[in-house]
């Protein structure tokens, strides 16, 4: 497995992890725990969005790796 595909293997987890925070925030009765899941899930776009721009960079420094 290439170091592109690598990185979009864990780009599409993290959207999942991340739709799943949403959904228990949004469907938690719970108002602390809501805020957790709603927090924690915000931390992973933040995540995200660097990976995304890290892969930017590997597919400019190492062309091979463009899809």
């Amino acid at each position: 497995m290439t170091v592109a595909a690598n990185v979009n293997q864990c780009l599409s987890t993290l959207k999942g992890i991340e739709a799943q925070l949403s959904s228990l925030a949004l469907n938690t009765s719970v108002p602390e725990a809501s805020k957790a899941f709603h927090e924690t899930m915000l931390v992973i776009g933040e995540i995200k969005a660097d990976l995304k721009k890290r892969k930017m960079q590997i597919e400019i420094e190492e062309p091979q790796y463009k899809n």
